[in-house]
């Protein structure tokens, strides 16, 4: 777990003979909305990259014991006796109990009034009323007895690549800066502080009523805290910008409330405030595969997301939050040929050439440790339908379609009549040979048919009707090549099955009374689930270009809840939410896949796909009980 009290233990992987790290689920996230941060049961902050979620990491140990962590709490302890959320908030609570006493330490990346221009991470949207310090903040307080408290902090800049050199900035060595990698890092705390080599190392004994503070800033001129009043006040003021920000939205008075509201935090948390785009999840390479190669880089905003997210934002009432995200939609560089990449640089990067870091020996061994993601110039055709419906969301809500947004619209609509009858890899971004993937050209008649609802809304009525037709050609070549035994299936070369063709039901392709959408759900059910949670695929019927087999998707599984309500199965699809719900992590969390058999979140976390099908489904269910309660 982290470095823990010992930076000289072996470098060695989850599956190690030490176990350094927990399963993943165990972590806390944190977030500023700027950049984020993994904080381990025993205290360890393993994973941190600053200034933003796709800057290299300062704190790696979760890729590799050797590569950085940072950690304030009882010396020689690690397991905590309680550790929860703050309600409302991203604010980490932990007690702490020891043979001598009893502490609590608060943990948050800090938020507060926006005080003047930010030149860490420059914003292309208007500054918000609050924004991120660019500071790591952590108290202290005993109360009960005494307890020895030490500060380790050991930053590797550059993913591991470039050791710290440290100096000290006061004469009461309460202040320290650790340079490297072009980057600076202050750390401010009421310990003593010592330099160790490329750490640096505090200790102290607490006696009840006694409390201490630690920063770690690279805000602009390294600002930070001075004593525990100050820290305390920037804590407080991040928990009231959470609660704030909550109270906002709607979450339904309802038993799965609590659930919503965790999941709306974490989607915000991966929201990037500078441009308003949402990051897929917080991590890199954490495995698919435990030990395997499935290890992708998920630091990005994938436009698949794009229709998921204004779902979810606006069942929320975040209209706000789905503005900004539309801007950010309308300010992407498209390709030649009009279309938008599948996936962007946060700050709307196009190039995310893939490497590995070789240097580095995984999460559990699991190797290679990759950066950037080689998908990102893949021809996918879902891109433009799921662009598209969210540009219609969007505008049905606000009701009103931004001037900026009509050449969007006429690009992904001339793009998806050009591409729909070509192969693509597909929404799961395979590395075989291209295929006629039936959701990709449903997520094409998703484009089409949006578009020309769209242009409905513009006065359009001439591209109004040629989309339309356009959509109901695909539709028509959908139905004669995806279907067999009255089943959609993955391409139109196989009988296999794929839990993207959910999305027939999810996008209305076919109404919930249809026969073929029926035998579908029902299929995925009995041949393409596990223990009552859905695969993407069987890894050895797909041509993915990887080896080794994968957990089941938690994507998949909440698109099964939505597909059981849509074709009348509400009891069912009640059953499996709630089974779903008592899989989350003990925070509250998902990642990207769940091992029915071990019971581990494998991929990268926290993964905000999850959490956003986790609200559509659970907005399905709860608006189609208010109906019936009212009807």
């Amino acid at each position: 777990m982290g470095n823990a009290d010992d930076a000289e233990l072996p470098n060695v992987g989850a599956s190690g003979p030490l176990s350094p790290f927990p399963p993943i689920a165990d972590y806390a996230f944190l977030s500023n909305c700027h950049t984020g941060a993994l904080l381990a049961p025993d205290g360890s902050i393993d994973w941190l990259c600053v200034p933003r979620f796709d800057s290299p990491s300062v704190f790696g140990a979760l890729l590799d014991r050797e590569a950085g962590t940072f950690r304030l709490a009882p010396f020689g302890s690690n397991v905590p006796a309680e550790r929860h959320y703050e309600p409302g908030t991203n604010t980490m609570l932990t007690i702490w109990s020891t043979p001598t006493g009893w502490a609590t330490v608060r943990t948050a990346l800090t938020m507060g009034p926006t005080a003047c221009e930010d030149t860490v991470t420059p914003h292309t949207r208007p500054p918000a009323d609050e924004d991120a310090d660019h500071i790591l903040v952590q108290t202290v307080t005993c109360f009960e007895g005494s307890i020895d408290i030490q500060l380790l902090c050991e930053p590797v800049f550059d993913y591991g690549r470039t050791q710290a050199e440290w100096t000290l900035c006061d004469d009461a060595r309460h202040c320290a800066d650790a340079t490297g990698g072009g980057l600076t890092l202050r750390v401010r705390t009421d310990l003593a502080l010592g330099i160790e080599g490329g750490r640096v190392r505090g200790r102290h004994t607490l006696e009840e009523g006694e409390s201490i503070f630690c920063a770690l800033s690279w805000a602009a001129e390294l600002a930070a805290p001075v004593n525990f009043a100050d820290a305390n006040e920037l804590l407080d003021a991040t928990s009231r910008y959470w609660r704030r920000w909550l109270s906002r939205s709607r979450i339904p008075d309802h038993r799965w409330r609590s659930m919503l509201q965790r999941s709306a935090l974490t989607v915000k948390g991966l929201t990037y405030l500078p441009t308003g785009a949402t990051v897929a999840a917080l991590t890199t390479s954490l495995p698919e595969t435990p030990g395997g190669e499935r290890n992708w880089d998920y630091r990005y905003a994938w436009m698949r997301d794009s229709t998921f997210t204004m779902q979810a934002l606006h069942f929320l009432s975040l209209d706000w939050e789905a503005y900004e995200f539309m801007q950010f939609i309308a300010d992407l560089e498209p390709n030649s040929d009009g279309g938008l990449q599948i996936m962007y640089g946060i700050d709307g990067t196009r190039d995310l050439t893939e490497s590995t870091l070789d240097h580095l020996s995984g999460y559990g061994g699991a190797r290679p440790v990759r950066i950037g993601n080689g998908a990102y110039d893949q021809h996918q055709n879902d891109v433009f339908g799921a662009v598209l419906d969210s540009i219609l969301l969007h505008s049905v809500r606000s009701k009103r379609l931004p001037r900026r947004l009509w050449p969007v619209v006429q690009a992904q609509a001339e793009c998806a009549t050009a591409v729909w009858q070509k192969p693509d890899q597909g929404i799961w971004e395979a590395r075989g040979e291209p295929r006629h993937y039936v959701s990709s050209k449903l997520m094409c008649w998703v484009a089409m048919d949006r578009a020309g609802k769209i242009a409905e809304i513009r006065g359009d009525n001439e591209r109004a009707e040629a989309w339309q037709a356009t959509a109901e050609e695909i539709k028509a070549d959908i139905l004669e090549h995806g279907v067999r035994d009255g089943i959609l299936r993955q391409h139109y070369e196989t009988d296999a099955l794929d839990a993207s063709v959910l999305l027939a039901a999810v996008f209305g392709f076919l109404p919930g009374n249809d026969k073929r959408l029926r035998n579908t759900v029902k299929a995925i059910d009995s041949d393409l689930s596990e223990h009552g949670f859905v695969l993407r695929y069987k890894t050895d019927e797909t041509d993915d270009g990887l080896s080794g087999k994968e957990g089941t998707f938690l994507i998949c599984s909440f698109w099964m809840v939505s597909a059981w309500a849509i074709i009348g199965e509400m009891g069912i699809a009640r059953d499996m939410l709630e089974r779903l719900l008592k899989v989350a992590s003990p925070l509250g969390l998902y990642a990207e896949e769940y091992d029915a058999t071990s019971g581990l979140h494998l991929g990268n976390f926290p993964q905000a796909f999850s959490h956003l099908a986790l609200i559509e489904a659970a907005g399905r269910i709860i608006f189609a009980e208010f109906i019936a309660e009212f009807s």
